[in-house]
């Protein structure tokens, strides 16, 4: 079985967000990620990582106005100075998280501004989160997303988010896989974790449709599980999914696929 972090921005929202801690580490999960630390203090959310003995495994470079629509801002060739300083904040917070990986999330492609000017922005823009990030010594991951959850963002599947890595040049970058999203744009998920596997820094999960937990959808999530770690992939798995019900009414699935609960 695969390590699972819980997505706190997705489970436990029946709590206060400093409470999901506790509540992940009650379930048997030994590491924790979330959208955005940035609302706290990081002392504070590290005192809750230490409590719980919790391993901070991932969180995103900031994203613009999360409430008010922006879904990041990597690929706006308008706000470059806004993501540029995001980029020493995450790391500021990374480094109190001890956590050796963020995420970049590339965004909708603004109103006015080609497809390929977006690109040109995103390549750009990893290019310097990517130094930054390797001289703090964290790990940057960028990841796609479906354009029916999000439309009309910039990065959608795994062949254009390898080819924008290899624009950047550096072995520092990977990517984020999702097979939520990729199943919706490209499908063939067990094939695409074996070829891309040396790519990959860190894959997330949830059924479709709903985006629920394991077992509600179309997804075979015992075969994957068991084809990820037959291909040897030894990094975390994010569960980033919508409880179908409640967070606790929805956890059998743990105890289905073989993941202790205790």
């Amino acid at each position: 079985m695969p390590k699972l972090a819980a997505n706190l921005s997705m489970l436990f929202t029946e709590l206060p967000f400093i409470e999901r801690f506790s509540a992940a580490a009650n379930y048997g999960f030994q590491g924790v990620e979330y959208l955005f630390p940035y609302a706290f203090d990081a002392n504070e959310l590290k005192a809750e990582l230490d409590r719980n003995h919790l391993k901070q495994v991932l969180f995103n470079l900031p994203a613009g106005d999360w409430e008010n629509g922006d879904r990041g801002i990597a690929a706006d060739p308008a706000r470059v100075e806004e993501f540029r300083a995001g980029v020493s904040k995450a790391i500021e917070y990374a480094k109190v998280l001890e956590c050796d990986q963020v995420n970049c999330l590339a965004g909708v492609v603004p109103s006015g501004v080609t497809q390929e000017e977006a690109e040109d922005t995103l390549i750009q823009n990893l290019v310097f989160a990517n130094d930054a990030l390797e001289s703090a010594g964290i790990r940057l991951v960028v990841e796609a997303i479906n354009t029916r959850d999000i439309p009309g963002f910039a990065l959608t599947n795994t062949k254009q988010a390898l080819r924008i890595c290899d624009s950047v040049g550096s072995s520092n970058i990977s990517l984020q896989y999702d097979i939520y999203h990729m199943q919706i744009m490209e499908g063939d998920i067990a094939p695409t974790l074996s070829s891309t596997l040396d790519r990959i820094g860190h894959i997330q999960i949830a059924d479709n449709p709903g985006r629920h937990e394991p077992g509600t959808g179309e997804l075979n999530y015992h075969f994957l599980f068991k084809h990820i770690d037959e291909i040897g992939y030894q990094g975390w798995v994010g569960c980033e999914y919508k409880p179908a019900t409640t967070t606790e009414e929805g956890m059998c699935w743990l105890a289905d696929y073989g993941q202790n609960e205790e």
